[in-house]
């Protein structure tokens, strides 16, 4: 059972191995959404999220026997460097299973503070049910990412922190994967103010939490499609479910889109990197039909590896049209290239890259084409560049691109 005892507790508690992360105020969210928003940062704790605390606290209240046996669990990434670095801290063994589309920078930090990684399964739930075998097999004691209650105690420090700094929040939300950081932030807000809204923020392509409360039980998705990794879960747990159905107000699903915008959003008005999953719940600030309050968005994690990084940046960039592409057919005669250029450069594109193909007809003489990708200021910029184009006669064409 959670109660107030325990969260008091293990917010001492956790004191010993996490960051202090202080409310962020966000001027260009408040701008944006007409409210006072804040970032709770999880994404500065030491293992890169939030997961340390609830891990560190469950760890904490093992006995020796079970700490002796050795800990194995399962996890996309954030609860794993938990475990890891808590059980490093408190002197165990740890396993961790991991799926194999795990990214590499978490396998490897995960590694980093000591714990053996086994990759088994496309996704978190069929990396869950091979630990479980495993700690049959091995005697491991197992430290569930989320269907736990002392996990979720450990997490619901987030909710005494954030109302301890920011008495009159009227909104906290939170992200969504199996629902244990939901719980945990969720139930100790109500205890500490029942007026507090909490809500829960899940990727569209994974949300389970949402198909369970409108089911009214838990139920599991048959597939999960997002690229919000950390947040990737079939099935909500079973023991905190009734947390949830009583303690969340609601729900927002967001699309993959919108968590590449966001990350833009956070990288060039914050200077901070957070992870997909993190992002869950700035995408959610759109979707807040309210006016002057006070929003509280957790950024639950920022571990991200270049490569998606690298990804996101440019489909970020693509989405915004601060990146497009053009495609004009011209005669294959001399200066032609030059009255093209001319236009763009006028109209200050920054041309990145040209494609020039010949053979996209039989009489070259009368067209050849001419695919231009540049980058412009944004979609005004883009609409009045491709505008100039059309007034001097090359008819342009805007396509998909990519760099």
């Amino acid at each position: 059972m959670l109660t107030l005892e325990s969260f008091e507790e293990a917010s001492e508690v956790v004191k010993r191995v996490t960051q202090e992360t202080k409310l962020v105020y966000s001027k260009y969210f408040s701008d944006q959404t007409g409210n006072r928003v804040y970032l709770k940062p999880e994404n500065m704790q030491i293992t890169g999220a939030y997961k340390i605390r609830g891990a560190y606290y469950s760890i904490s209240t093992l006995s020796k026997e079970e700490q002796e046996r050795g800990l194995i669990t399962a996890s996309a990434g954030n609860h794993a460097q938990g475990v890891a670095y808590a059980a490093k801290e408190l002197g165990v063994k740890a396993v961790v299973v991991m799926p194999v589309t795990t990214p590499l920078m978490k396998v490897n930090r995960t590694k980093s503070y000591g714990a053996e990684v086994i990759l088994h399964g496309e996704v978190y739930d069929e990396a869950c049910e091979y630990a479980y075998q495993l700690a049959e097999e091995n005697g491991y004691t197992f430290i569930h990412p989320f269907d736990d209650l002392a996990v979720a105690t450990g997490q619901g420090t987030i909710a005494m922190e954030i109302v301890k700094e920011l008495p009159l929040v009227d909104y906290i939300l939170v992200p969504v994967g199996g629902g244990g950081l939901a719980t945990g932030v969720s139930t100790l807000a109500k205890m500490l103010n029942p007026n507090i809204r909490v809500i829960g923020v899940e990727p569209a392509g994974a949300n389970c939490l949402q198909a369970s409360l409108e089911a009214g039980e838990v139920v599991t998705l048959p597939t999960i499609n997002t690229i919000a990794d950390g947040t990737a879960v079939k099935r909500p747990g079973e023991k905190i479910f009734p947390y949830l159905q009583k303690n969340l107000d609601d729900i927002i699903t967001i699309q993959d889109d919108e968590l590449i915008v966001a990350f833009l959003d956070m990288v060039e008005n914050h200077k901070m990197i957070v992870e997909n999953s993190g992002l869950l719940t700035v995408a959610a600030l759109k979707h807040m039909n309210v006016k002057n309050k006070k929003i509280v968005a957790i950024l639950s994690g920022g571990n991200m590896d270049v490569i998606t990084m690298s990804s996101v940046v440019q489909f970020g960039l693509i989405q915004r049209d601060r990146i497009f592409t053009v495609s004009v057919l011209l005669p294959d005669t001399p200066g032609e290239l030059v009255r093209v250029s001319t236009v763009v450069a006028e109209m200050q594109g920054n041309v990145i890259k040209l494609d020039h193909n010949q053979f996209v007809s039989t009489n070259r003489s009368k067209a050849v084409e001419l695919k231009i990708t540049m980058e412009a200021f944004g979609t005004e910029h883009k609409n009045q560049i491709v505008h100039a184009l059309e007034e001097h006669g090359f008819k342009p064409r805007v396509i998909r691109t990519s760099l």
